[in-house]
């Protein structure tokens, strides 16, 4: 990290910063991509069951994960501050905090999963595979968790490539050991969708400890000592990345759930119709590993000025990083528009799933653009540690108005299960609305 003067110089390190964390991000969800991609070659039921699975999973992960990436402003700003003796007993707390959390999530998630699956309506085979794909990818939790403590300690440095390197070499594995426990290659058990979930649970663990020797062993991160004289639980820094964390956890879980909320209840419809929404919803939050970057980028960078005292520069990324994920979304709505039948194509052959995957995909084109606004003004406002208002606006946004304008339109109008993605539609939009308004308050207030 270092200071620039230039707009050139500015975009310069924006994407010095940013390409890496995509690539990691791509590399990261490629893992839960090829479970649900691979699993639909097995077939239909283990396709569903994935996906419900994937759409409990991944809101409470990302919920409570979004906890963590606290870590990424408060050690950005102390680095930018000069303070690396107290970045390091951050960092230390943050991986006290994941092993809780870690423990919390996989009792809950363990013991509770049959009776969440109970509340649907979903065919026993679909149900069964949901289960055991949930149960495997909690032996996962502990490794993921660490791991994404350090993550955020490495690019909070700056040290985006670092993780990207990790990633790129850890996510062909996966795909490997996806082939060989879903379709019972040289000797292993057949699987299933439920090889999926073993498969990235083995992943998870190999990502920790490659991570953890780099930090142990190589530049610039061995002079932190991170893993030395271990400090006792300190209350004060376990509040304060709370206080940062846990509105950034419910601002994630809201969004994400909101899809997976969608996907639950959906289950009220075919078996094809849920295939057909995973895939068009697999697919799309693909193309937003971009933004989301994007939002992890501006976060690292903003919170390094703001640490400096440099508030020009900070709101000058802030809003380089917004026109950047808006000329891609225009990009990737026409992506999905154009070739929304190709796409459909890569993941079945059946003509039912097909033609509802492709009209899901036209409504997930229309939608690019919010997302590609607010999520890199969460992280320009995360980069500020202004998270508090930014969790509210988001529940209202997604949960008061795009859930029930979803659920109005499925249920009272023609628009069927389409009627919940025009609801994600005005959820998302009046998110992006409402946070760039934030963002400007905030920046004037810290200018003045």
């Amino acid at each position: 990290m270092y200071q620039t003067s230039t707009i050139k110089e500015k975009y310069t390190l924006l994407l010095k910063m940013i390409v890496p964390i995509l690539v990691t991000q791509i590399a990261i969800y490629l893992i839960s991509f090829f479970d649900i991609l691979m699993s639909s070659r097995y077939g239909t039921p283990d396709l569903a069951g994935v996906s419900i699975g994937s759409s409990i999973w991944m809101p409470i992960y990302t919920g409570l994960s979004g906890i963590l990436l606290a870590i990424t402003p408060i050690v950005s700003q102390l680095v930018g501050a000069k303070k690396e003796l107290d970045a390091k007993k951050a960092v230390q707390q943050g991986l006290y905090v994941a092993i809780t959390l870690a423990v919390i999530i996989f009792i809950s998630l363990f013991f509770s999963i049959d009776w969440i699956l109970s509340k649907m309506s979903l065919e026993p085979a679909v149900h069964r595979i949901a289960k055991s794909y949930i149960h495997v990818m909690c032996a996962g939790l502990v490794p993921l968790f660490l791991f994404f403590v350090m993550r955020c300690f490495m690019d909070a440095l700056g040290q985006t490539r670092v993780t990207m390197i990790i990633t790129i070499l850890t996510t062909p594995i996966n795909i490997i050991l996806n082939y060989l426990f879903i379709f019972g290659k040289f000797g292993l058990p057949e699987l299933g969708g439920v090889g999926a979930g073993v498969a990235t649970a083995i992943t998870y663990w190999l990502i920790f400890f490659i991570t953890v020797w780099i930090i142990a062993k190589r530049v610039p991160f061995e002079r932190f000592r991170l893993f030395h004289q271990w400090p006792k639980l300190e209350w004060l820094r376990w509040k304060e990345i709370l206080l940062i964390g846990v509105p950034i956890g419910i601002s994630l879980f809201a969004e994400t759930s909101i899809f997976s909320a969608v996907t639950m209840m959906m289950s009220n419809f075919s078996t094809a119709i849920i295939a057909a929404h995973q895939i068009a919803l697999n697919f799309t939050s693909l193309l937003y590993m971009v933004p989301l970057s994007i939002s992890m980028g501006v976060t690292i960078l903003v919170g390094f000025e703001v640490g400096a005292g440099r508030m020009g520069d900070a709101r000058i990324y802030s809003y380089l990083c917004i026109a950047t994920a808006i000329l891609f979304s225009f990009i990737s709505a026409c992506i999905l528009f154009i070739l929304r039948e190709p796409i459909a194509h890569m993941y079945t052959a059946d003509d039912i799933v097909l033609e509802y995957a492709v009209h899901f995909l036209v409504y997930a084109a229309i939608f690019q653009l919010s997302d590609a606004i607010q999520a890199p003004v969460q992280g320009a406002l995360r980069g500020y540690k202004d998270v508090m208002i930014t969790f509210i606006m988001a529940i209202i946004s997604y949960w008061v108005i795009g859930l029930p304008v979803g659920y109005a339109l499925a249920t009272y109008t023609d628009f069927g299960p389409f009627g919940y993605w025009i609801g994600l539609v005005a959820g998302l939009t009046a998110g992006a609305i409402t946070l760039f308004m934030r963002l400007l308050i905030v920046q004037k207030r810290v200018t003045v």
